[in-house]
């Protein structure tokens, strides 16, 4: 079984912390201030945003879902058989069990490589999947974006790269690129790369079309999960670093960047504040002051339109296959080719 956060020897253990120490150093002393997204994801956040991908507004996970439902065996008569499936930040693979499922009915063996910073969740993924027949789980514990990874291939057969939940989004354009150059340089031409991704409002010229306010309902949910996800962050600085956030004090606020095409998510301080980060291990003490209304910048989630995916992609290597849409262009799941 992958190592739960309990489990962790004491050199992950250490490293962990010094990751997490600086960028909560990087971050919450530039202006403005911000945190990255990885760090979402301890063991409370994973179980947080697996709540986030059920809620009703949340129509990112329930649509791609949908697409995989319907489009699985087209997708691998595209890209055909002899496949061995590596995912970056597979998080639990609920729905990639779709795709390895239907996998499973053309290939007798198929090798399944989850990555992601969260044991927890690869946990839950091998568990969730060891019944497929067929099925082999090689998971793998790594921050995809800071660290290398390794993707096994067996002998005669090609890779199929998995990124999905549009959480390419969650970067700026060049991050995003750079995030697909490093897979594109562990890949072979003729290996292929299934990606994600939600687009951007108002594209859908056939049906309904996507409206700034679904967005904002997606990101601000009535029952406030994604609310508590977001503070959750600065639960784990308290916990990881010894911090003093009160995350009572903070209020989560989601916003329509239309310039940049982007939700952007922030904790804004209620009230002028000071926390405390003491020295440690990972770094010297850190006193930050907050004025009230200053904000934690903590996440982006871009839109795109279909010309920037196919931006995306050639700019990594990768040539556009397919593009899989549902009917009210919500989302979209873009199969291609590495050259």
């Amino acid at each position: 079984m992958p190592p739960t956060l309990a489990t962790l020897d004491p050199i992950q253990l250490i490293s962990t912390t010094q990751a997490v120490a600086d960028e909560a150093r990087r971050g919450l002393t530039s202006t403005p201030k911000t945190l990255v997204p990885w760090l979402f994801y301890d063991e409370a956040g994973t179980q947080l945003f697996e709540q986030i991908t059920g809620l009703p507004e949340y129509y990112l996970t329930r649509t791609e879902r949908d697409l995989f439902t319907t489009h699985a065996d087209e997708i691998f008569r595209t890209v055909g058989a002899d496949l061995t499936i590596a995912e970056l930040g597979a998080g639990t693979a609920a729905k990639t069990g779709i795709l390895l499922r239907a996998l499973a009915r053309i290939q007798s063996d198929v090798l399944y490589q989850p990555i992601d910073i969260s044991p927890t969740a690869l946990e839950e993924a091998r568990e969730q999947l060891e019944h497929i027949p067929g099925l082999t789980v090689h998971p793998q514990t790594a921050n995809y974006v800071t660290e290398s990874v390794r993707i096994e291939r067996p002998s005669h057969t090609r890779i199929l790269a998995l990124y999905i939940g549009s959480s390419i989004g969650n970067f700026v354009p060049a991050e995003a690129s750079d995030i697909l150059i490093r897979l594109r340089s562990e890949l072979q031409p003729g290996d292929a790369l299934l990606l994600g991704t939600d687009l951007a409002p108002s594209l859908s010229h056939t049906g309904p079309a996507k409206s700034v306010a679904a967005l904002l309902a997606a990101y601000n949910d009535s029952q406030g999960v994604t609310a508590a996800f977001n503070r959750n962050i600065l639960t784990r600085l308290n916990r990881d670093l010894g911090a003093d956030f009160r995350p009572e004090r903070f209020l989560h606020r989601a916003l329509w960047n239309s310039t940049h095409s982007r939700m952007e998510m922030h904790l804004e301080s209620l009230s002028a504040q000071t926390v405390h980060i003491p020295a440690n291990s990972a770094g010297e003490a850190l006193t930050l002051r907050f004025t009230a209304g200053e904000s934690i910048h903590t996440e982006n989630s871009y839109k795109f339109t279909p010309a920037r995916i196919a931006d995306l992609l050639t700019t990594a290597c990768f040539t556009p296959i397919r593009s899989f849409n549902d009917s009210q262009s919500l989302f979209a799941v873009t199969l291609a080719s590495a050259v």
